[in-house]
């Protein structure tokens, strides 16, 4: 039985004898309200102080019979609810020892510096793809939510480098640092991009000044969520439709469509080929977006008689399913 919703029914025992008791010596002795409940409270913890008044016969007989019920609710809550506190303490305990041994054995993850808004957001997605991350979080009335959602923790601050090893940062595939300072978030920045400088750095930048500051630092991409929420209402106001369509398609819940960015590697039976004389369209029905060369330059729309070489990165759109087909498909050699 669950010790929760045993200690609950225990509580309402308790407060069962308690009613019983203060409502007995109320009707069979005439005392006040006050006097009963506290007459009632020494009997059944068999504290032993003196009656606060003196018992008819009636009123001892009653006492007895509250003594008797009394002790054993009280023991049984007692009992319970040391149960519950030790019980709870054990298995936070042992829930974070299972997470530290997951985080030792993960490879090829995302590291999630703050669990605000945005970082709960951020984690809500990349479960909903199946993509492996670790969240580090200092405060420790946010850090019981983090493991009661089933994400894996690093209880520590970020600024600090033994937090991100922790998180196995030289083995990740990329950082997410969204503290609400934007000093912190260059800290985070620097310390991480100086134990991996590979690392795809991303972070949240609240000023514009320090947008720079953290690309000096290492960051790979500077989120701005101020600006990009105000081109947002920008594209709500002037072009609506637009705006919807966006929305839409990018609503991972609502649609069975998503955007991909997917690298050809040497081998794959699409390097070296137009995108005619692939499958992408004709059999995955995707709709290759842009192809970005291995030099940087980026082919916005392209054309049927646009070459894929080794290293291009495809920005594809569509079915779930088609995209990860894609994927296997670019990978294979």
């Amino acid at each position: 039985m669950d010790v929760s919703r045993t200690l609950v029914r225990a509580l309402i025992g308790l407060a069962i004898v308690l009613t019983i008791g203060t409502v007995g010596y109320q009707v069979l002795e005439g005392w006040s309200l006050l006097d009963s409940l506290y007459m009632t409270v020494i009997t059944i913890t068999t504290i032993g102080f003196k009656e606060v008044h003196a018992l008819s016969p009636r009123g001892t007989l009653f006492t007895i019979v509250i003594i008797m019920l009394g002790m054993g609710v009280v023991g049984y809550t007692i009992l319970n609810g040391t149960r519950f506190v030790v019980e709870g303490e054990v298995t936070k305990i042992l829930t974070r020892r299972r997470a530290m041994k997951a985080i030792g054995r993960i490879k090829d993850h995302f590291i999630i510096c703050g669990f605000g808004r945005m970082g709960s957001f951020v984690c809500n997605q990349l479960q909903e793809r199946g993509i492996p991350f670790v969240v580090v979080e200092n405060r420790g009335e946010v850090q019981d939510s983090i493991v009661q959602s089933g994400y894996l923790l690093v209880p520590g601050d970020a600024t600090k480098e033994e937090s991100l090893l922790t998180a196995g940062v030289e083995s990740a595939r990329g950082l997410v640092s969204l503290l609400d300072s934007d000093a912190e978030n260059v800290y985070v920045v620097l310390s991480a991009h100086r134990l991996n400088p590979d690392l795809d750095i991303i972070a949240r930048a609240g000023e514009e000044s320090a947008a720079e500051k953290l690309q000096w630092a290492g960051a790979t991409r500077v989120i701005s969520p101020y600006q990009i929420g105000g081109m947002r209402l920008v594209m709500g106001i002037l072009k609506p439709k637009v705006m919807s369509f966006i929305e839409l398609a990018m609503d991972y819940k609502e649609l069975n469509l998503d955007i991909e960015e997917v690298e050809v590697w040497e081998g794959s039976p699409y390097c070296g080929k137009k995108l005619i004389e692939t499958n992408i369209r004709r059999e995955l029905n995707l709709i290759i977006v842009a192809v970005i060369k291995k030099n940087g330059n980026m082919v916005f729309n392209p054309g049927s008689t646009t070459l894929i070489e080794n290293g291009d990165t495809l920005i594809a759109m569509g079915e779930r399913n088609s995209l990860h087909a894609l994927e296997k498909m670019a990978e294979q050699s």
